[in-house]
């Protein structure tokens, strides 16, 4: 059965972080707050596949409160999100995403985050789509005060 999944994530900017998008460290003067390295284009992305996949969100498999994951890198995370539809025999076609922040650009740094996704996700480069945008400066991402990203997935997996 074909099944796709959305998934959504949002975190606050803050100083004294590093900013890691797609698995990729980021110069800025500004990173994302989270229990986790706290990559909102991963987490949107384990989302959506765990969506599709009839999963619960990253939240219950990875729930803040755990001290154990505390600065876990997302690229780990989606290794376990794999790990998961392996066991349950279901196949991973394609995510395709969206980061939404003011700055800084992406593009320079597009190639390398779908290379880290992908193998993460044991998925070829291609089948990986990044794209960002921005908020036209208005509300939280707009004021440069967090980032936002949206993410598809497309499985296949085993009738009910």
């Amino acid at each position: 059965m074909i099944a796709t999944g959305i998934g959504y994530d949002v975190h606050r900017l803050v100083s004294g972080r590093l900013l890691v998008l797609g698995g990729v460290e980021i110069q800025h003067p500004l990173g994302l707050e989270g229990h986790s390295d706290a990559d909102v284009l991963c987490h949107a992305i384990a989302d959506a596949i765990l969506g599709a996949a009839g999963e619960p969100d990253i939240g219950h498999l990875f729930p803040n409160t755990d001290p154990s994951i505390c600065g876990i890198s997302s690229l780990e995370i989606l290794r376990s999100v794999r790990t998961l539809l392996e066991q349950k025999s279901i196949r991973l076609y394609n995510i395709d995403a969206t980061l939404i922040a003011e700055e800084p650009k992406i593009s320079p740094h597009l190639t390398l985050m779908k290379e880290r996704i992908g193998a993460a996700l044991a998925l070829p480069p291609s089948r990986v789509g990044i794209k960002a945008t921005t908020n036209e400066t208005i509300g939280f991402a707009g004021r440069g005060e967090g980032m936002a990203a949206l993410a598809t997935a497309c499985v296949d997996r085993p009738e009910d």
